[in-house]
């Protein structure tokens, strides 16, 4: 590192693309120095099986949102494509770094992996690396024995301000300079994509819809596959990636509740956002389950591998309506609610007997709000392979009749069902070979038979995993998974 160079910032944005309630942007500025944003799409994540286009698109549309907002402040967000590292040697090239700030990432093993490196890379070249928590997940515990109360003083501080000082943060010029000897990436996307829209201004419509009035019918519309695409907040996409904090938006809430005459709603919604740091908080804790089951008696569980069952599920062709809209719907749009996507994760663990692992990167690609902190604890949970939850086996035709009733999501989704009356479009496989010839539709051709036999299947599952609850190494391990992660309050 040269010494004769312009001593700079650098904040390395990961999952936290936004410039208000950013601890590490916020930090980086009170120490009075000249300060660079950096984004890098690193190939490692690129490549991983984890992600998909719809992912990178999202940072995307996120990093012009945000400079977009940096444009008043005569700057922009350095974006490259290389590996954190490569990126910051070619910055040392014209400037001395010796402070990088960043959020600790609660993410898959090879972000962490990679983080250890970079911290011997700092370490090496005289880099204090400044990691703050994110959304009050922490660092290094052991149990829950203080994570409440630390978390809820995390909540309590006012979300920071966005307030670089004149000229503080590197100009668009120094930038551009820049980007003449680093590779930049297009961040151009489809203006025609069924996703939702990346970055924080997108993000706070959401949120101030949902808060204007959407809230209202949360509780109501949670559960249905139709309803809770507007009766849900829709901002897991937008907590995720980081557009918006976990804190502003619970803040917001919060406030709102004070004067609100749907209070109900509002804390329901409040609980799910307080849940949502709990699971980060499960996963850092316990890395381990991004790959086997966090109790350690069910990985002698063996499930033989079938690829036309996984093909099935995969591309909405189970013979079974509500799985198959449901796998389409998130396959084109990227979303699905809570209990769907709990249903889809039961149907393939217990009813097709498949390992959860063999679901999880298909899941991760498709939801656009992937959050590995949520996603591995939740598919086990769904699996039934933690021995504390309750095993839930969700049955289809149950959750299809008592949550679209009217088939509309179904038929929305799986348009070969639509001509058919509403019964028949929960279950085609009751028609007779006169009605099928009635109603113009064949199943076996039209839509497939059902792929397996949900009661035979059901029975199976609940029987292996209710006898293995009672093995001896289950009972020990969620001993000390409860001992680990419960919640002394």
């Amino acid at each position: 590192m040269t010494t004769n160079t312009p001593d700079i910032n650098v904040v390395w944005l990961k999952r936290d693309l936004r410039l208000e309630d950013n601890e590490a942007i916020f930090n980086a500025l009170a120490s009075g120095k000249r300060t660079l944003l950096l984004y890098t799409f690193e190939r490692m994540l690129i490549d991983d099986g984890h992600y998909s286009e719809r992912h990178w698109n999202f940072i995307k549309e996120s990093i012009r949102d945000l400079n977009a907002r940096l444009k008043p402040y005569n700057t922009k967000v350095l974006t490259l494509e290389a590996d954190i590292i490569s990126a910051v040697n070619q910055l040392m090239e014209r400037y001395t770094i010796r402070d990088i700030y960043s959020h600790q990432e609660t993410g898959i093993l090879v972000t962490y992996n990679r983080d250890k490196l970079f911290k011997r890379f700092c370490k090496n070249n005289l880099i204090t690396w400044h990691e703050n928590i994110n959304n009050g997940v922490q660092r290094g515990l052991k149990d829950r024995e203080l994570w409440q109360e630390r978390c809820n003083a995390y909540f309590e501080i006012e979300p920071l301000l966005f307030a670089p000082s004149n000229n503080q943060l590197l100009s668009i010029e120094d930038i551009e300079e820049l980007e003449t000897l680093v590779h930049v990436p297009s961040l151009d996307t489809p203006d025609d994509s069924p996703f939702q829209k990346g970055g924080r201004t997108m993000g706070l419509r959401y949120l101030e819809s949902f808060l204007d009035k959407r809230y209202v019918n949360y509780m109501f519309h949670i559960s249905k596959p139709e309803l809770a695409r507007t009766g849900c907040s829709r901002i897991s996409p937008y907590l995720a990636w980081g557009n918006l904090s976990i804190r502003e938006v619970y803040r917001k809430a919060f406030f709102l509740k004070k004067t609100s005459k749907n209070k109900k709603p509002l804390e329901a919604f409040m609980s799910r956002l307080r849940w949502q740091a709990h699971f980060i908080q499960k996963f850092e804790m316990e890395h381990t389950m991004e790959q086997e089951s966090i109790n350690k008696g069910f990985q002698k569980l063996k499930k033989d591998i079938s690829e036309n069952y996984q093909k099935a599920w995969k591309t909405g062709q189970t013979g079974y309506p509500l799985i198959d809209a449901c796998m389409r719907c998130l396959n084109e749009t990227g979303y699905l609610n809570f209990r769907m996507r709990a249903l889809v994760v039961s149907f393939f663990t217990h009813n097709l007997w498949q390992p959860w692992q063999a679901a999880s990167q298909h899941l991760s690609q498709m939801f656009l709000d992937f959050e590995p902190g949520i996603h591995f604890p939740q598919l086990q949970m769904q699996a039934g392979e933690t021995g504390t939850n309750m095993l839930r086996i969700y049955n289809p035709i149950k959750n299809s009749l008592e949550h679209d009733p009217d088939a509309t999501f179904i038929k929305k989704w799986v348009p070969e069902l639509r001509k058919l009356e509403t019964h028949f479009a929960h279950e085609p496989y009751l028609m007779t070979e006169m009605e099928q010839q009635l109603y113009e539709f064949h199943l076996g051709k039209d839509y497939p038979f059902p792929i397996v036999d949900i009661d035979k299947t059901r029975k199976k599952a609940s029987d292996t995993l209710w006898n293995l609850r009672k093995n001896k190494k289950v009972r020990e391990e969620s001993k000390r998974i409860l001992k680990k992660h419960t919640l002394r309050s």
